[in-house]
């Protein structure tokens, strides 16, 4: 190797530049086409943002949201085809049509060039059982390289013990085609007792989720006080909560029998003690912050108001760096343009758009 190959990585600092400013508690990301992205806000609007910065007003045909506490309108993602079928998908707090509570839904719609309102909403997706409350609503969207659709779903924080319940939605991972049906090869799908949909359980409140370059959906989790996970999904399996849990119960004391450890549960890739609160996964495989960015993971902090960057080897984490320590905003959403620049979210009542800049 040439002396080149011995000299040490050089040292930048990592700016951000503001796309977009004034957004309320934004929470989700989507790309759409010719440089325009679609970015959701909790109280309940979908709006347009253009290649050189301006924010469009709400858009039109929208649902009524449930927009109480951690609730609201939340992910967006565009379908892999949208250059072509025009569809997004994203999930919300919906409440109950006989006014008993709420749940997470899941919709569809189309939103053609130049509109200015949604065509064509459908709710193809809603988690059951309702439940009054305003907390661990979940609802990260991932399409999958076939087309499927997963969504994560929190155990609603009253109801942990049902993250063990294979017969609801609660605390889990589901997987559904682009129209709301069970995919033939779900891995529950002929268990008796079991809902179709179900990908994995065991789940808290999944807050980020990512397609990994394994071919594996790789999601972040809020533990309670302490124990936020990075989970690499396999399908019908059982990630532990709240059975096994590297946190502990607000205001100290163990959960349960205090178990970080058990048999038929898995362990995670990753976690965090104390607690970063993490929101928004992103996988880097853009050239333009240097070759040791490359295959990182980026992951949001609401707590600790950064992004946090963690490098992995044979599937361990053996690096983990913190960036924007000066920023000063909860980081909700991270995600990879299709320009090969990362963007964020930052959830505030005056909440930004912004571009990473090395």
């Amino acid at each position: 190797m040439g002396l080149l190959g011995w000299l040490p990585m050089p040292v930048w600092a990592l700016n951000t530049h503001v796309v977009v400013s004034g957004l309320e508690h934004p929470w989700g990301l989507a790309f759409l086409d010719e440089g325009q992205m679609l970015v959701s806000e909790r109280p309940g609007r979908l709006r347009l943002v253009s290649p050189n910065g301006e924010l469009s007003e709400p858009l039109g045909n929208v649902p009524p949201v449930d927009a109480v506490g951690q609730g609201g309108m939340l992910d967006v993602i565009a379908d892999v085809d949208f250059a072509v079928n025009r569809r997004v998908f994203f999930c919300f707090s919906q409440a109950a049509a006989n006014g008993g509570g709420n749940a997470t839904a899941l919709a569809s719609a189309r939103l053609p060039k130049q509109a200015k309102r949604l065509e064509s909403v459908r709710v193809i997706f809603r988690q059951q059982p309702n439940q009054a409350g305003r907390l661990h609503f979940g609802c990260r969207i991932v399409q999958s390289p076939n087309g499927h659709l997963f969504l994560s779903l929190g155990e609603r924080y009253h109801r942990m013990a049902d993250a063990q319940n294979l017969s609801n939605h609660l605390g889990k991972v589901v997987r559904l085609t682009i129209d709301g049906g069970v995919p033939s090869d779900n891995p529950l799908r002929l268990r008796e007792g079991a809902d179709p949909y179900i990908w994995s359980w065991g789940h808290r409140n999944p807050q980020g989720a990512a397609w990994g370059p394994d071919g594996r959906l790789w999601v972040v989790e809020h533990g309670p006080q302490g124990g936020d996970e990075l989970n690499r999904l396999e399908p019908g399996k059982n990630y532990g909560w709240p059975v096994i849990t590297h946190g502990e119960n607000y205001g100290g004391g163990p959960i349960g029998q205090g178990l970080t450890l058990a048999p038929g549960m898995e362990q995670p890739v990753h976690h965090w003690t104390p607690s970063i609160a993490p929101s928004g996964l992103a996988l880097v495989t853009s050239p333009r912050y240097g070759a040791a960015w490359q295959g990182t993971w980026l992951v949001g902090s609401l707590k600790f108001r950064q992004l946090v960057q963690l490098t992995l080897h044979q599937g361990r984490v053996i690096k983990e760096e913190r960036h924007l320590t000066q920023l000063g905003q909860r980081v909700r959403d991270v995600r990879q343009g299709p320009d090969g620049w990362i963007y964020l979210l930052t959830d505030e009542a005056q909440g930004q758009l912004l571009r990473l800049i090395p």
